[in-house]
């Protein structure tokens, strides 16, 4: 049984449904994979006794003939997402025994098509971070570690534990955000698959607001295939969300045929950048000889307003968290500071905004506050907006050009060491989303799927970019890449 837990979600469904395994055992198998794993740092609030109910459900449902494609699939969620009666802390202090009496859209069709919840997964307060190291829970911990070195590395942020979790088995897949990279930097580093599909494509109601504009939902799996299953059952319209866009969700996993014979493969000279490392250079060329061999016809492309891209999603996100964040105020729900006699109203605010708020939150917000501020909002918020509307528009006139998808890296270097970046300018940490912030900025779809090991034998990962809506097609083109790469490395256990 203690093999169970490192199934795919394809291969556990196929089982499922021969009856070969039930849900309860692949749930225990879960379960208990998740109590050894401690270390790691990736659950945060566990609900065995929910998915044990769950799982005698989707039994039951399948023994019926009602078995939804993740009918009896146990997975993660991510501490972003509301769940009725299961804390939803968003990582941070100030939400701290916050239990919603609702429940996110994608987590309610996750459940409706049969998934099974194991718990809540550890991520960056409020999703801001690269690291998964600003959580109020503490660090989640990658899985990986450097050949010969046994330093703690980071599994990427902000869906840092959804990333850890996958990786190491503990569940068969996980729900992520993706604001500039949250999805499909971790992993990256984690040697997963990752989707962020176009913005609107996935509710983004009852998931904690970071920058409206930005976030979207995305499945983390273990490889294409699974983030095919599971996005199909996250996608949908909601009227409860006004950004839903209401288009029919095709049936992603019947696209996967591996043929990209006669497609065209953009790749931008402008993300070769100064500083990126040698060997996610050579894993970059490595992909596009891979794409070119299953048939697809490769091209240089530009996207010139690239360089402008980390500056600015860094006015726009801050400006929009500045606002989402303005309603934990110690008033309604959350955490609330104890004030001395005489203290009033805006003391409340003050301190339990300093108590609750960790303090990458509390530079967000500020810098946010700041650029919305009056006599900077043309020179900083207006002018980011304007160079939001360039970017996309070089993608477009991409696209336009014939264009079908666009190689790049996903991550400037493999993971890095958990404290390793704690005393540097903080514009380091944000360069780590230098491939990722555009794809959010243009409200694009963008996969990332694993591709090779480096020297010290961490895993790298290549993005692919799509046309908005064609993620069917963006996956396909992922398979033939993960075909072609054959990537099937595991961490060697050590927690």
């Amino acid at each position: 049984m203690s093999d169970l837990s490192k199934m795919k979600v394809a291969e556990a469904r196929d089982a499922l449904r021969a009856g070969d395994v039930t849900s309860l055992e692949l749930t225990e198998a879960c379960l208990s994979a998740i109590e050894g794993a401690g270390a790691l740092g990736a659950f945060v609030h566990k609900t065995p006794e929910i998915a044990r109910a769950q799982a005698a459900a989707a039994d039951a449902r399948i023994k019926a003939g009602d078995a939804p494609s993740l009918c009896g699939i146990p997975m993660g969620i991510k501490d972003l997402f509301c769940t009725k009666g299961v804390p939803s802390q968003s990582a941070s202090r100030i939400l701290e025994g916050f239990k919603p009496e609702y429940e996110s859209t994608v987590t309610s069709q996750l459940f409706d098509a049969g998934a099974v919840m194991l718990g809540k997964l550890n991520m960056d307060e409020f999703a801001m971070g690269s690291s998964n190291e600003t959580s109020t829970y503490g660090n989640a911990v990658n899985p990986w570690r450097r050949d010969g070195d046994d330093t703690a590395l980071t599994p990427g942020g902000s869906s840092g534990g959804s990333a850890s979790a996958v990786a190491a088995d503990l569940c068969l897949a996980a729900t992520g955000t993706d604001t500039g990279g949250s999805i499909r930097q971790p992993a990256a580093f984690t040697g997963i698959t990752g989707i962020k599909p176009t913005y609107g494509r996935c509710s983004r109601w009852g998931i904690v607001a970071f920058a409206s504009s930005l976030d979207q939902a995305g499945p983390m799996t273990k490889d294409v295939r699974d983030a095919a299953i599971l996005l199909q059952a996250m996608c949908g319209h909601d009227p409860k969300d006004s950004t839903s866009a209401d288009l029919p969700v095709p049936d992603f996993e019947a696209m996967l045929t591996g043929d990209i014979r006669g497609k065209t493969i953009g790749i931008p000279r402008e993300y070769r950048m100064d500083g990126m490392s040698a060997e996610i250079d050579a894993l970059w060329t490595q992909g596009v000889d891979m794409l070119r061999d299953a048939g697809a016809k490769i091209v240089d492309i530009s996207l010139p307003h690239t360089k402008y891209a980390l500056p600015t999603y860094y006015v726009i996100a801050p400006a929009e968290a500045s606002s989402n964040l303005a309603r934990y105020d110690g008033v309604r729900y959350g955490h609330r500071a104890t004030l001395a006699s005489g203290e009033g109203i805006n003391d409340m605010y003050e301190k339990t905004r300093a108590e609750g708020f960790g303090p990458e939150v509390q530079r967000r917000v500020m810098v946010g506050t700041y650029v919305l501020s009056a006599g900077f909002y043309d020179a900083y918020y207006n002018k980011a907006r304007k160079v939001r509307t360039l970017i996309k528009k070089d993608f477009e006139d991409a696209f336009a050009a014939g264009v079908d998808a666009i190689l790049t890296p996903a991550t400037p270097s493999p993971a890095f060491g958990l404290g390793e970046m704690k005393d540097a300018d903080p514009v380091q940490m944000y360069l780590n989303d230098v491939f990722t912030v555009t794809v959010n900025l243009a409200g694009l779809p963008g996969v990332t799927v694993p591709t090779g090991l480096d020297s010290k034998g961490l895993p790298l990962g290549l993005q692919l970019i799509g046309r908005p809506w064609e993620e069917g097609d963006l996956l396909n083109t992922a398979y033939a890449l993960e075909q072609a790469a054959g990537f099937a490395a595991k961490p060697a256990k050590w927690w």
